[in-house]
């Protein structure tokens, strides 16, 4: 069920931002209406009213924070809070977020995102450090982070860049994260995964990158997701690594990764040379975060979520019913 504000209906008049707090208000109204009422997609809705999507999403946001827009689930959660209770108890979380099972498979990732927007949003606090990794999903907590009126708010990325721009590429996320919560964001400027040790070496004593690992000590919160050993997982599909690397990686027994650590199934890093050649926060540094936050789902992804828990300590888990099963079975 949705619930609109006073000015509920649809009206007319000029699409772009007004003057008056008056009409500001009613633009985020038809907006709002536009997405939760006529079912708009957000680029549709961008098109029609001749702004951009980024002006969308925060409209929508506003709305849901000013609570213009109330949303009532009907329908018991039982099994999820159930499942969350469980999760908890046998892998020793601080806590767990298990949302319902899609109606279309393909949708897992744009659930999951959706309840780790809220949790974050929930979560912020004036001087926070909060460091963030990427991934489809990691993608998706976009659409439901809301802006909080807070200071001294730290967005760091785990992960260095892809050279080619993409939809997933770790520097943008974390900028469109800092950017929506209105922080400072601090970027490693450099690929993923560099030509050898040696360069990783000179990027991070020479180059000043040093300053942004060593963030890790202010942290609050990481957020990270794991990624599986398919052709098909964010990690390969941007051709940053070979499918020869792909292959001599699963020869030597990798499940998955974690900010480009390729792991085992017992959590532990693989004797492999691109875990010597990653731009990534240190394993070592992560677990010491208070708050490890990992968001994945999809039972594809279980092995690579059970190993990816051991080996970050990750203390909360954000994922979906089926995988919270298979979690549990797999670990019974």
């Amino acid at each position: 069920m949705i619930a609109l504000g006073k000015d509920t209906m649809p009206f007319s008049g000029d699409p772009l931002p007004e003057r008056t707090a008056g009409r500001v208000a009613r633009n985020r109204m038809r907006i709002a209406w536009m997405y939760y009422v006529e079912g708009l997609t957000q680029n549709e809705i961008a098109d029609r009213l001749g702004i951009g999507r980024v002006t969308v999403v925060r409209n929508i946001n506003e709305a849901l924070k000013q609570r213009e827009v109330k949303i009532w689930i009907t329908g018991g959660v039982a099994e999820c809070l159930d499942l969350e209770a469980q999760l908890k108890a046998r892998f020793g979380l601080a806590d767990a977020v298990v949302v319902p099972e899609p109606a279309e498979p393909g949708h897992v990732n744009k659930a999951i995102g959706f309840a780790a927007g809220m949790y974050v949003t929930d979560q912020l606090t004036d001087n926070f450090c909060l460091g963030v990794g990427w991934g489809a999903t990691l993608y998706e907590s976009l659409q439901t982070l809301s802006p909080r009126e807070l200071n001294n708010v730290e967005v760091v990325s785990l992960l260095g860049g892809i050279v080619q721009a993409r939809r997933f590429n770790p520097a943008e996320f974390a900028w469109q994260f800092a950017n929506t919560v209105g922080a400072d964001c601090y970027l490693l400027t450099a690929p993923a995964v560099v030509d050898s040790p040696e360069t990783r070496r000179a990027l991070i004593e020479r180059c000043g990158l040093d300053g942004v690992l060593n963030r890790a000590d202010n942290m609050n919160m990481a957020l990270v997701s794991v990624g599986t050993m398919s052709a098909l997982s964010t990690s390969f599909r941007f051709g940053f690594m070979s499918e020869a690397d792909r292959q001599s990686l699963v020869a030597a027994n990798a499940v998955g990764d974690l900010l480009y650590h390729f792991f085992d199934a017992e959590g532990r890093i693989v004797d492999h040379p691109i875990n010597a050649r990653v731009m990534s926060m240190p394993i070592e540094r992560l677990r010491k975060v208070p708050r490890r936050v990992l968001i994945s789902g999809g039972n594809d992804k279980v092995p690579a979520l059970l190993a990816g828990m051991k080996l970050s300590a990750a203390n909360v888990l954000i994922t979906n019913e089926d995988t919270a099963r298979a979690l549990l079975e797999a670990r019974g």
